[in-house]
């Protein structure tokens, strides 16, 4: 497939759906770019049809971009997710069709652990009760249940960019930090890693999880890891839904071993704000219950709006793919006085042989070439000379490897 930009970039369609942060309007109107927002998530098979002109998508966690919608999506050449997770993506689907996904893994850290922070106080003091109990007209002032936090055990599961944060925060109030995660990273702070999960969830006071959703953290935590726990502890999740078995939680607090849980993400989440919400464990004792909203500040979504707003621009405007979560990585510097040519291929033995053929059968000047290949694609970059550019550009998309090739300059 050979593409390229429209002949002006007032002539670039954006599409940003789920209220993404004006900052990025801003980012893609002062690049040229023509901007279409959209308060809501859209359905699969919309989705579908309004990819058909759209060169540049925004979602947040609501879209589910399937590879049924990138079959007719022939002129979009890059998603943004304004949020962490990537789950909603088909992301092996815009791989295999040459199209990056970018995210914001760090704009919502700070977020996210202040959530957690507040929500171990609001655990350990039953605040949640006792304000219900308040605004109903009661007055139940009792010490009996209620703990200051100093000199608990905090237990992070997952010790990324938010674990790591929390335990900073947590340990500034005169916290014990344990951490677990599947990956070896470096400790900060005072805080100790631990080997194993059961490890960490036997010693802590308060549990907090920070997994990606993978078929290895699905049901992470169950009826057995719930029991390995202390009796009298509290978990807390903001990872994703289907991390924490939440039947098994239930029981869990029914019979009073857990004493108190906060869930911000849920199995099943409604579509928008205007749908019903029901979980199993409303209107139980001690559970703070908030609708996934632990990067949903102000200074979190301006943040993952320039975030992700600059590397689509970046991407669009250069070529380059430093930051996308499924694609080869390149950033090369422009060259003035000469056109580029990205090119993304099957990655299989010979494509770079028939590329540089193609350079030298048609005399091309080559300035700059850069390959990066994954498993499944090669991405290559090419800096030539202006007047056999567009016969090296249609010579590489001719070739059977190809996927997309574009003439960015």
């Amino acid at each position: 497939m050979m593409n390229r930009l429209p002949p002006a970039k007032a002539d670039i369609n954006v599409l940003l759906l789920e209220n993404i942060h004006p900052n990025a309007v801003e980012i893609f109107q002062e690049e040229g770019f023509r901007v279409q927002t959209l308060s809501a998530a859209l359905a699969p098979a919309e989705l579908a049809e309004r990819l058909r002109d759209v060169h540049v998508l925004g979602i947040r966690s609501k879209t589910k971009v399937t590879d049924a919608a990138l079959v007719h999506a022939t002129n979009l050449l890059t998603i943004g997710a304004f949020c962490i997770g990537t789950n909603q993506l088909d992301l092996a689907a815009a791989n295999r069709r040459g199209i990056p996904v970018f995210n914001a893994p760090f704009s919502n850290t700070r977020s996210v652990a202040e959530l957690i922070i507040g929500e171990i106080i609001v655990l350990s003091r039953q605040m949640f009760d006792r304000s219900r109990d308040a605004h109903a007209g009661r007055w139940r002032k009792a010490a009996d249940g209620c703990y200051e936090v100093r000199g608990k055990t905090l237990g992070i599961i997952g010790y990324g960019h938010i674990g790591s944060q929390v335990g900073v925060l947590a340990e500034s109030m005169g916290m014990r930090v344990l951490a677990y995660d599947i990956r070896s990273t470096m400790a900060i702070g005072n805080a100790q890693q631990r080997a194993t999960l059961e490890e960490v969830l036997a010693a802590s006071d308060f549990v907090t999880l920070h997994v990606p959703e993978t078929p290895r953290t699905a049901n992470l935590i169950g009826a057995r890891e719930l029991g390995q726990m202390k009796k009298g502890a509290y978990l807390l999740n903001a990872s994703r839904g289907n991390v924490v078995d939440i039947d098994a939680l239930l029981a869990a607090l029914q019979s009073k071993h857990i004493a108190g849980a906060a869930i911000d993400v849920y199995p099943q989440e409604p579509e928008s704000n205007s749908d019903a919400f029901v979980t199993p464990l409303q209107h139980q004792a001690n559970v703070v219950l908030t609708p996934h909203l632990g990067g949903s500040t102000t200074e979190a979504q301006a943040a993952i709006g320039r975030e992700v707003a600059t590397a689509l621009t970046r991407f669009v405007s250069s070529g380059t793919t430093s930051g996308a979560v499924n694609f080869p990585q390149i950033e090369q510097s422009p060259i003035p006085g000469t056109h580029r040519i990205l090119n993304v291929h099957r990655n299989v033995p010979g494509v770079l042989r028939d590329v540089n053929r193609i350079v030298s059968d048609l005399g091309a000047n080559v300035h700059a070439q850069t390959l990066a290949t994954d498993s499944e694609i090669g991405y290559l970059v090419t800096d030539l000379d202006q007047d056999v550019a567009t016969d090296v550009a249609n010579a590489f998309a001719a070739l059977q490897t190809n996927i997309r090739t574009r003439i960015l300059y």
